[in-house]
């Protein structure tokens, strides 16, 4: 191994034309030069660094907001789910009647679904990095939060909505059976047939609605033609009636008819005159036998006496 003292021995000394240019090129570079170049660099990477520093810090915060932009939507989007839900079909069932449903229990735990407090909504008001993260995480616990109630309030208002359904048909069943032979048109009773067979509320509401009318229609009808045939029965009364009373009348205006026997005794063949048979007793049955005479209503024969006019139950006439 070659020293230290062979290697310069061995190096070729300089030209004297290079010797010279190295002398020259020692006297004109000044001293300060060196420190300040290096200051420079220093100075240049210091620069470089805080550039460098600010370009990853702004994209780090640009990285942020669109994060928290991502999860603002995200967040006001199931936010507005539940409130469309809450205010639209929510809120309509929560007129239901508790006798409009089959299970009434689906018409608590409607009420108890909508018995929470929301959580608010600020969406990404911070400015620095940090503050937009803690944002993004309210933001996403928020969005989870109207998401899972959103989903439970739906359950309990579809069942609401079953419930109500089924209470609907069995009352559609109930009106069908009922309404049999009981309605001016029988089409309408298919039509609602038809309806509960579809599970189509709206159709079964308007089927229902149809059938009731026919029903009413025919009871209406009923009602008038027995009216009419009362008016007309009171009306065939009252005219027999008063022909009878004619009847009555008539006979009441005609006169009296006497009747007066014949018999085949002369005038006295048996009592004679003042009656020759049975002395004062056949002289009175005389004049009973004797010639023609007629009868009175009070006499001991039958209520009829001599001289009067003979009554139904004695002559039969």
């Amino acid at each position: 191994m070659k020293t230290e003292q062979e290697t310069e021995t061995n190096t070729p000394p300089p030209t004297n034309g290079e010797t010279a240019a190295v002398e020259e090129s020692r006297r004109v570079r000044p001293k300060w030069l060196v420190p300040l170049v290096a200051g420079l660099c220093a100075l240049a990477l210091v620069v470089a660094g805080g550039i460098g520093w600010k370009i990853w810090s702004d994209r780090r915060l640009a990285e942020a907001k669109a994060a928290c932009a991502t999860a603002s939507d995200a967040a006001r989007g199931a936010m507005n789910d539940w409130n469309t839900l809450v205010n639209g079909d929510a809120a309509d069932l929560l007129e239901v009647k508790a006798d409009q449903v089959k299970d009434a229990k689906t018409i608590d735990a409607l009420k108890t679904a909508l018995d929470v407090e929301a959580p608010e909504y600020e969406g990404c008001v911070a400015d620095g990095k940090d503050g937009l993260e803690t944002a993004i995480d309210e933001l996403d616990d928020a969005a989870a939060w109207y998401e899972k109630h959103a989903g439970s309030l739906k359950k309990a208002v579809d069942a609401v909505n079953d419930s109500k359904l089924a209470k609907t048909i069995d009352t559609a069943k109930t009106l069908l059976e009922s309404s049999n032979g009981n309605v001016q048109d029988d089409k309408t009773r298919e039509e609602l047939s038809k309806a509960i067979e579809a599970k189509d509320e709206a159709a079964i509401a308007k089927a229902s609605k149809a059938v009731n009318d026919s029903i009413a229609a025919k009871q209406k009808a009923d009602e008038e033609a027995k009216a009419k045939a009362q008016a007309e029965a009171k009306a065939a009364a009252a005219a027999n009636a008063q022909t009878q009373q004619q009847q009555y009348n008539y006979q009441q205006s005609q006169p009296q008819q006497s009747w007066t026997p014949s018999y085949p005794y002369g005038g006295g063949s048996t009592g004679g005159g003042s009656g020759t048979t049975g002395g004062s007793t056949g002289g009175s049955a005389g004049s009973s036998y004797g010639g023609s005479f007629g009868y009175s209503s009070s006499d001991n024969f039958g209520g009829a006496r001599p001289g009067g006019t003979c009554p139904e139950k004695a002559c039969g006439v």
